[in-house]
């Protein structure tokens, strides 16, 4: 099963405009490459809230930054037989490593000034 397409806010007004303009939703689905579900939902979300963007949704707040899910990605691509464990360490020891070097340089930084 393919992942699905998330629709960009431009293609979300894109879409209502072709909507109101007396497109059918089964020829907008096409143009956007999403099914026409997504579109008939789209339009009634659109006349129920008056707006296109997506709802805020309640998650699991991440734990993780973008910076440390590359370095995850990358440790698992170069190492395959790592286990989850062993990646964990080098994570919290190559961060550990970033922050004493961070604050050694903000305290660098303040005795200088």
């Amino acid at each position: 099963m393919p992942p699905r397409r998330k629709l960009s806010n431009l293609d979300r007004v894109r879409a209502i405009g072709w909507l109101q303009d007396s497109v059918a939703a089964r020829q907008v689905a096409p143009r956007l490459a999403v099914a026409p579900s997504v579109i008939i939902r789209l339009k009634q979300r659109f006349h129920a809230a008056g707006r296109v963007q997506e709802r805020q949704r309640s998650r699991r707040p991440r734990v993780t930054t973008q910076r440390e899910d590359r370095f995850i990605q990358r440790q698992a691509m170069q190492q395959r037989m790592a286990t989850a464990n062993n990646i964990r360490q080098r994570l919290q020891a190559t961060t550990a490593t970033l922050l004493l070097v961070v604050r050694r340089s903000e305290t660098a930084y303040t005795t200088l000034a």
